[in-house]
């Protein structure tokens, strides 16, 4: 189908009424594909372009199939950049989610690239304090919450030489607060 929002249409009703462990969506002229796995909780991308390559999501909610199938029909495989942690390897889903995080954390090489994924993890469940001095990652969270996105965050806060804080008392277990600085500053604008 031409339009994005047509196929998702067409595709949420086929799929709410499957109850299948596997549903591929292809694009045969891209020569990509989405594989959705709820029966396993994983999502994989697969491109055939000039680097083929599969990569694969854990997925902990039944509602994260339907949205990642919306930006595969409108912007195919790199649609899917910033949906999740990607590993290349499906046995790295076997991984504890600190081992995970931990890994993908340590994949960024370049400043700007570890900002981006800083910057794309706020966006998902971050604030800045009503001080204005500390971004909050994982707002309002507990310590069993989103553990590999937080052990992501530390190696890459870590890399980036941002300085994490101490949370208030009263703040949830698993909140992170850092400082912000000028780097911070431009990518949590972009991402609010």
């Amino acid at each position: 189908m031409s339009d994005p929002q047509e196929a998702f249409v067409a595709f949420s009703a086929f799929f709410r009424d499957r109850n299948s462990d596997t549903c591929t969506i292809g694009d045969g002229p891209a020569g990509e594909s989405l594989v959705l796995m709820p029966g396993q909780g994983v999502i994989a991308r697969v491109t055939g372009g000039n680097r083929p390559r599969s990569e694969y999501l854990q997925v902990g909610r039944a509602n994260r199939y339907l949205p990642s199938a919306m930006l595969f029909f409108e912007n195919g495989y790199a649609g899917l950049d910033r949906f999740g942690q990607w590993f290349s390897d499906l046995a790295d889903l076997d991984a504890s989610p600190e081992t995970r995080g931990a890994a993908r954390g340590a994949t960024f090489t370049t400043e700007a690239a570890a900002i981006g994924e800083v910057g794309r993890l706020w966006g998902a469940s971050g604030i800045v304090d009503p001080s204005g001095r500390y971004c909050v990652f994982f707002d309002s969270h507990d310590a069993d919450d989103d553990q590999a996105e937080r052990a992501e965050l530390l190696e890459l806060i870590e890399f980036l030489g941002i300085e994490r804080v101490d949370a208030p008392a009263g703040a949830a277990g698993g909140e992170v607060w850092v400082r912000t600085d000028a780097r911070l500053d431009a990518e949590c604008a972009r991402w609010s």
